[in-house]
């Protein structure tokens, strides 16, 4: 049997989008009034259609010369010529049926097809970067969308699914009785999620439900196609060259395969003429697609605007998927703890969630797939425990969350450890002022909620976070805070990427942090004070505020910063000072207090050689004034660098020596002093700080 192929170029049919009609579905209706029961039209698709041939039928010539003229008559002012294909192939008579299977093969047979079947699917998709979405058609099916995905019913959060997936439960008898298929096909989803929330898995299980009810006829060979749409450039329809061909390729089977279209970068520009001619576009294959659009967790207004605009065009559903929060964090990972057969004790997920907050500490976090890392980190760390001590215990205690986190809890009380530090004793002090003063306001019900936010300003390195950490501590000791947890960020880590993202992260960073305390070190880079409408800043700074305020009596801000930068943040940022009562100032330490960091950090750590303090205190006593007192001297971290510097190089000399134990002497010092970053001109010399 004989069948005629007809393509027409990208271009062409793309000239012609906003038609009433399209090119293929014009030539194709004027072919079958013309050769009605010559030709039968067999399938087609946004830029081709193919047609089986009677033996009356004329030639291919002839059938060129009549499509190109029925094109010309059509459009006399394109350039049809190079614009159509018209090809003749033969095909198979008619496809087999079930029952007409061929005869078995030999293994040795059976061999050499299937070696043959893979060297044509490996050039077809060479030549056809698309084939992998839509699938081989000729290979063998395999097991169906959803055979191994979870029951939606066991998935932590994600409620609005489990409501769509309800309704489509209800309204699918309906919709097969009444045959109205369409307001299911041509409907599209919105969802807005944040990345590691398990979107991949929700698209699956979408797909899989609609199949299930036999609203769709899903392709179950198919993979999930995920697209990224790049950031606008004018109004260039190139930008989205690569999705119009993903469109045009979508096969005509009636089994939808599902689009993932991530419009982040487009959430500023929805309304714009470039960004409806996409969705014109998508609308024209809705039957042939299931289309989902993803962006972030947005607020409800910014949301509301990218909804209105996609629903000007498509039928859309919008889903929107919060945050997991403390409780069904702890959900999670117990379940995914359980799927191993361990548990978590009582008290356990209090060090879980330390680790978790310690996750989340740089303003990027994960969700369900950070959740389930820390619980494998945990897994592993247990099972490690286990062996060497030839045990096999499957639960897992406070000890074991707690030997998870860089900076294990210890038993010792928050006054006890701020007493500890070097130059502590003045912070000391007005923390036990600022605690008094709290507890007074908190007995006394006529002062009203006290404020207990507060300022630490001052130099890097000068302990403002590890005070802040103790601080915590303590409030939780005293009552004055029902968590005690830390959680650190820096300024910048609150702000979002894309318009209406910063004020629900900001929002979920206060939320994790209620009962606990929320650290902004570099605090002033929220506010930039240069009018830049497009800084994420001040919107963060805003709901900032707004937490601070509303939950005054259960959550504790503290900002962190050098003295004058806060200052400038304070005064650029009306009512952010009287919501911050409370400031300590953290001086540059002394060298004396250098040298006594230094000798701290040696006896907790290693043994040493007795002419090692001797050496150090010499060198921390000759630091030129200007270097110690300047505003980018980096205090304690600068003690730090130099010890790690001094056992780096301790340990790979007692390695060298094939020594066991590490004991750091005083050329181990004197070697790290090399180091450009700890030299400097002697004191009796011209002084240049850092060289």
């Amino acid at each position: 049997m004989k069948q005629l192929v007809i393509e027409l170029s990208d271009a062409f049919v793309l000239a012609h989008r906003d038609d009433d009609v399209l090119p293929i579905a014009f030539v194709c209706g004027a072919l079958a009034e013309k050769f009605a029961g010559v030709l039968q039209q067999r399938d087609t698709a946004f830029t081709s259609a193919s047609f089986t041939l009677t033996d009356a039928a004329p030639e291919r010539g002839v059938l060129e010369k009549e499509i190109r003229a029925l094109l010309a008559k059509k459009y006399p002012s394109s350039e049809v010529g190079a614009a159509l294909t018209v090809t003749l192939e033969e095909v198979a008579d008619t496809p087999k049926t079930e029952q007409e299977q061929p005869p078995e093969q030999t293994p040795e047979k059976a061999s050499a097809k299937e070696e043959t079947e893979r060297e044509r699917d490996a050039a077809r998709q060479e030549s056809d970067p698309f084939a992998a979405f839509f699938g081989s058609k000729d290979e063998a099916e395999e097991a169906p969308l959803g055979a191994d995905l979870p029951d939606i019913d066991d998935l932590v959060g994600c409620g609005e699914l489990k409501s769509l997936f309800e309704e489509l439960s209800l309204i699918a008898p309906v919709i097969t009785e009444n045959k109205t298929f369409d307001t299911v096909c041509y409907q599209a989803y919105l969802f807005a999620i944040g990345e590691g929330y398990g979107y991949t898995t929700y698209l699956s299980l979408l797909a899989a439900k609609l199949g299930d009810l036999g609203l769709r006829q899903v392709d179950r060979r198919a993979k999930i196609r995920e697209e990224v749409l790049p950031p606008p450039k004018g109004e260039d329809t190139e930008v989205f060259s690569d999705i119009f061909r993903i469109l045009h390729r979508v096969s005509t089977s009636g089994k939808a395969p599902v689009l993932s279209l991530d419009i982040s970068e487009w959430i500023s520009h929805v309304n714009t003429r470039l960004f409806r001619t996409l969705l014109l576009e998508i609308e024209r294959n809705m039957r042939d697609l299931i289309v989902v659009f993803r962006m972030p967790f947005v607020d409800k207004e910014v949301l509301s605007g990218v909804r209105a605009a996609i629903a000007d065009v498509l039928s859309l559903k919008v889903l929107s998927f919060p945050p997991l929060t403390r409780e069904e964090i702890a959900r999670c990972a117990e379940r995914e703890l359980s799927a191993y057969g361990f548990r978590f004790s009582s008290g356990a997920m209090e060090g879980f969630y330390d680790r978790i907050a310690e996750e989340k500490s740089d303003g990027r976090f994960y969700g369900l797939k950070t959740t389930k890392k820390v619980v494998r980190e945990l897994l592993y760390q247990k099972q490690l425990d286990n062996a060497r001590r030839g045990k096999n215990e499957r639960t897992v205690t406070r000890r074991d969350t707690a030997a998870l986190c860089a900076t294990p809890a210890t038993a010792q009380s928050g006054a006890a450890q701020l007493r500890e530090l070097v130059g502590g004793e003045r912070i000391a002090a007005r923390i036990d002022e600022i605690i008094a003063q709290i507890e007074l306001a908190r007995a006394d019900k006529s002062l009203g909620a006290p404020c207990i936010h507060m300022r630490f300003v001052g130099n890097p390195g000068t302990g403002k976070t590890t005070v802040a950490r103790i601080v915590g501590k303590i409030l939780k000791e005293r009552g004055v805070l029902r968590v005690g947890g830390f959680f650190e960020y820096s300024g910048r880590d609150f702000c979002g990427r894309y318009i209406g993202e910063t004020a629900p992260k900001t929002a979920g960073m206060c939320r994790d942090a209620y009962g606990s305390v929320l650290f902004i070190d570099e605090a002033y880079s929220l506010y930039r004070g240069d009018g830049n409408d497009r800084d994420f800043g001040r919107e963060a700074l805003d709901t900032l505020i707004a937490e601070m305020e509303n939950h005054r009596a259960d959550l504790v801000v503290i900002m962190a910063g050098y003295t004058d930068d806060m200052e400038r943040l304070m005064l650029g940022n009306a009512g952010l000072a009287s919501r911050m009562p409370y400031v300590i100032e953290f001086p540059n330490f002394t060298r004396e207090e250098l040298y006594a960091i230094f000798v701290s950090m040696v006896e907790r750590h290693f043994k040493h050689d007795q002419d090692l303090f001797p050496r150090a205190k010499a060198y921390f006593e000759s630091l030129p004034e200007e270097m110690i007192t300047a505003k980018e001297f980096s205090n304690a971290r600068f003690v730090r660098n130099l010890f790690e510097r001094t056992w780096a190089k301790a340990s790979m000399r007692c390695q060298l020596a094939g020594k066991g134990s590490v004991i750091l002497t005083k050329d181990d010092f004197e070697r790290s002093l090399g180091d450009k970053e700890f030299a400097f001109r002697s004191a009796h010399k011209r002084h240049i700080g850092f060289m």
